[in-house]
């Protein structure tokens, strides 16, 4: 069974529709949408959810993964009726969705992104992960200073940081340098040409495992 991937008519799709992202342009071609934007999605994951159970059993993956094309523009500026990607994500079975670390990519026209961790905690749950890595730094940096991590991974470990370590640890911390994160995500950057390509599959589920003990780490802290 060949991999899953996407399509030159999946780019070509998200490209017409950045420059036509209108309700009427849409409509016109929901049918298209389907063929080459939603079921390639859906295929994807669909393969996704034998294979992460080797990588984070722990992680739902299902067909509700994938995100709505539709945007939420009641509170926006920006008042374009749809995303010019598409996109899923992977969340905790016990957390839920948006309840601690996950992973998640993404294809748009001029980029792919594969990666997840932990978006934008809710202070209760900042203060959990920061106190799980004072606790258990040695862990902690033997996951995210590891040569496969960064050099899969873009570098390592990103985020929004504090410029001080937040109230509650020492300033001298042996862990200051991370407690000062605000976000725990890492991830790669492909062009857009590497969702067509034979090699997708295989490269996102390779993101995929280097970041699973990160994912891991973040969310035990919650449970």
């Amino acid at each position: 069974m060949s991999a899953p991937r996407f399509s030159k008519d999946t780019l070509s799709f998200l490209r017409r529709l950045k420059r036509n992202n209108r309700r009427d342009w849409f409509n016109a071609r929901k049918d298209e949408y389907d063929a080459v934007v939603r079921q390639p999605m859906l295929g994807v994951i669909e393969r996704l959810a034998v294979d992460m159970r080797d990588i984070a059993p722990e992680l739902l993956v299902s067909p509700k993964s994938m995100y709505r094309i539709y945007r939420d523009i009641r509170f926006s500026e920006n008042k374009q009726p749809y995303k010019t990607h598409v996109a899923a994500s992977f969340w905790n079975r016990e957390l839920g969705k948006g309840g601690g670390a996950g992973m998640y990519f993404h294809v748009e026209p001029d980029s792919v992104w594969i990666g997840g961790g932990m978006y934008a905690p809710e202070p209760p749950q900042l203060h959990r992960v920061r106190e799980q890595i004072a606790n258990n730094i040695q862990h902690f940096r033997s996951i995210v200073e590891a040569p496969a991590f960064r050099r899969t991974l873009d570098g390592g470990l990103d985020g929004e940081q504090l410029q001080r370590v937040p109230r509650g640890f020492s300033r001298d911390h042996e862990a200051a340098d991370y407690l000062r994160y605000r976000q725990f995500l890492a991830g790669k950057e492909f062009p857009a040409s590497f969702s067509t390509s034979p090699r997708f599959y295989a490269g996102m589920l390779g993101v995929f495992r280097t970041i699973a003990p990160l994912v891991r780490f973040l969310n035990d802290s919650l449970r």
